[in-house]
């Protein structure tokens, strides 16, 4: 009991200091920039004493793209937290084993072959985008699973890899005989540019949060027992079956939804999970809520180191992520 009681106030004063970062993190990025906000103009900007010129560069230019940014590092972090609790790997990550490149490979047809411009369909991508990523999701599982000894961790990661880089060279052929804008567009994307910069952006992804936050957070009993074995999971109760499908179909919805609209980003659902558990201990009604914040803040970090780091158009986010979060999987490959 007085375990518990500490490790609550742990994960209360991690979950403080993260949500002092990440507003930190925001009031940085009002500020910085290639038209530049004074900091001491911030605050009334935002309660509309700014003037046009302000109010224009926050509110129609930095403070959606940062919300976006937000919501998907943290749709991409909960979705590794998932997958990772599921498959039982703690290598596992949605952009590492291929529900990213899926859920790309939709995107990337749909905005070829669609006769729609990109605004007008935006509330429909991230349906696209989840439709191509269950399939890929069915299809790594069904090479992954054996009747006699269930979902096998490390094929799962195996098979995965397999899958990003086919369908990698899927996007790659398709891009191969298109326009030069389009050809641009999507090669930002899978590099990782945060590209959905305005509200209905916002309005898309945000839905997908509402629902499967609160979905998971009510589900990390299942998943405690689903990281342990099958008949630990079994002789406690736990609908294995059912409740691994469901917590699948959450983890490829908020991939999914995240991808979308910011591109193809990896590592965040690798990186954030490890994080919350090193700070707050394994179980995952601890770490779960941990793992959010750290991978919103994460991902709007590495926006706002890219978009001031090179100029004219800076870094995509996902090259930013890619060099941290790179040397990051090979350590927990060999430490694993």
């Amino acid at each position: 009991m007085i375990k518990t009681i500490q490790s609550r106030r742990q994960q209360q004063l991690v979950l403080l200091v993260l949500t002092l970062l990440t507003l930190a993190t925001i009031i940085a990025a009002l500020g910085i920039g290639g038209s530049s906000v004074s900091f001491s103009r911030i605050i009334p900007t935002l309660l509309g004493q700014g003037s046009f010129v302000d109010e224009f560069v926050i509110f129609s230019i930095r403070l959606p793209r940062m919300i976006v940014t937000l919501l998907a590092g943290m749709a991409l972090a909960l979705a590794g937290a998932v997958l990772q609790g599921v498959t039982r790997n703690e290598l596992a990550d949605p952009g590492i084993i291929g529900i990213n490149a899926g859920a790309g490979v939709g995107v990337t047809v749909f905005f070829l072959f669609a006769p729609l411009e990109v605004g007008s369909f935006v509330y429909v991508l991230p349906v696209v985008a989840f439709a191509a990523a269950l399939l890929t999701a069915v299809l790594i599982y069904w090479f992954s699973y054996s009747r006699a000894e269930g979902l096998q961790p490390i094929k799962l990661i195996i098979t995965g890899v397999g899958f990003s880089l086919a369908l990698s060279g899927v996007m790659i052929v398709l891009i191969s005989s298109v326009d030069r804008v389009k050809v641009d567009f999507i090669s930002r994307w899978l590099a990782g540019n945060v590209w959905g910069t305005d509200w209905p952006f916002v309005l898309a992804l945000l839905p997908w949060l509402i629902l499967l936050i609160p979905f998971v957070l009510y589900k990390c009993r299942s998943l405690n027992l689903l990281a342990l074995n099958e008949e630990t999971a079994v002789g406690a109760g736990v609908p294995i079956q059912r409740d691994r499908i469901l917590l699948m179909l959450a983890a490829v919805a908020l991939a999914a939804s995240a991808v979308s609209v910011t591109g193809g980003i990896a590592f965040i659902g690798l990186m954030a999970p490890h994080i919350a558990r090193a700070l707050v201990g394994p179980r995952h009604q601890l770490f779960v809520p941990v793992s959010i914040l750290i991978g919103g803040w994460l991902l709007l970090l590495a926006d706002l180191i890219g978009r001031n780091l090179a100029d004219p158009d800076g870094l995509p986010a996902g090259i930013v992520v890619a060099f941290i979060g790179a040397p990051y999987f090979l350590y927990l490959l060999l430490k694993k």
